[in-house]
């Protein structure tokens, strides 16, 4: 568990599928809203029967979230949020139903590409929708009707910029005169060789494989670097089969998994982030990589795939370097143009680091989100 995690998850209420206080739930609206807890639980399965994953998933979650909205109608709770589209949406559905409390849900990633059953149902219920992009606002948008459009809310995730800085080297970042946010100013690193970073898990979706690929067609090009993936998954033994096999097991590494905190402090060494996202053939995508974000606040340049809501944070040539899904060679290419232009990563480190300040801060978007609950 992430150490940051720690104070929230005491703070969580747990439930296990059935206990007594379940079973006092489900009679406590059955006596008193018989029509309404059946009609509720008729039309979370009748919207998700398509998915065998969703069904079951919804028959999960039902009792628990049923005594959830006991508890929330006792406590005087006055509107719910949910984070992700899929069962979390759901569960917030359920107890707008039975209850009346008003809710509202955010649309990350996956959540929403992979599996859009019920989801009509929860944006015309829903108070007001979050979108974590443009990209995912058209996707509803498209899904669910124009109707709802002006009740989609885009509204991006964040970092906290004041907590992540360019690395302390030497002259390396000052402070604006007017703001606490420290500015990069030259862009140093010195570290050798060229040093590449790939964070995150380590499956199909990330497209590592071909970051890869793009590291064997440098060392045909006599680069000199090396590149470390940061992150652990179901594709790990693949993956190092695939550089042992490409003969790159001498300059390509896998660092396994880190901490939040660490994972910052192994960016101070990069030259460059990688994220080679791809979309995978059950559907699932990115949304906005919060690596991204965490990257281009440290001052690294990033070079990333043009793929779902990527292109409104990495903006190609201006903050970033994009280039296509699933092509090693052009990926190589951009990590060639990093490598071989001190000045262009300098570029792009303050543009992207001038972006996440600018629009992909937590605390004013937490603030944002927040002035919608009231």
């Amino acid at each position: 568990m992430n150490p940051e995690a720690v104070p929230l998850v005491e703070r969580a209420h747990f439930q296990p599928f059935f206990s007594e206080r379940i079973l006092r739930a489900q009679l406590h609206f059955i006596r008193r809203k018989p029509l309404t807890y059946l009609g509720t639980l008729w039309t979370a399965l009748r919207a998700t029967w398509g998915s065998p994953r969703f069904f079951a998933g919804v028959l999960d979650i039902f009792p628990r979230t049923v005594f959830f909205a006991q508890q929330m109608e006792a406590d005087g709770i006055t509107h719910v949020h949910a984070h992700f589209a899929s069962h979390p949406a759901a569960a917030a559905f359920i107890i707008h139903r039975l209850t009346g409390i008003p809710y509202s849900f955010t649309a990350h990633g996956s959540d929403l590409h992979v599996d859009r059953h019920m989801l009509r149902e929860k944006v015309a219920e829903a108070a007001f929708v979050v979108a974590i992009s443009k990209y995912n606002k058209e996707l509803i948008i498209a899904e669910c009707g124009d109707q709802f459009r002006e009740k989609i809310l885009v509204i991006h995730c964040g970092v906290d910029a004041q907590a992540i800085h360019p690395a302390r080297e030497s002259g390396l970042y000052s402070r604006d005169a007017n703001s606490e946010m420290p500015r990069l100013i030259s862009f140093s690193r010195s570290v050798n060789p060229f040093t590449i970073f790939c964070i995150g898990l380590l499956q199909q979706v990330k497209g590592q494989t071909f970051l890869i690929e793009a590291c064997r067609l440098l060392r045909e090009r006599r680069i000199d670097f090396t590149c470390h993936f940061v992150g652990d998954g179901a594709d790990r033994a693949a993956l190092m089969k695939q550089v042992v096999e490409s003969g790159l097991a001498d300059c390509v590494y896998f660092r396994g998994w880190r901490t939040h905190e660490e994972t910052i402090k192994l960016l101070r060494d990069a030259h460059v982030l990688a994220l080679p996202s791809v979309p995978t053939r059950s559907g699932k995508r990115e949304g906005i990589p919060i690596v991204l974000m965490e990257a281009m606040a440290s001052g690294v340049p990033v070079v990333a795939s043009g793929v779902s809501g990527i292109p409104e944070l990495v903006e190609h040539e201006c903050n970033g370097l994009l280039v296509p899904p699933g092509d090693p060679p052009a990926l190589a290419d951009a990590l060639q143009r990093l490598h071989d232009s001190p000045a262009l990563r300098q570029r792009l480190a303050q543009a992207g680091r001038d972006r996440v300040v600018q629009d992909f801060d937590l605390h004013t978007n937490a603030a944002i989100l927040a002035q919608h609950f009231s």
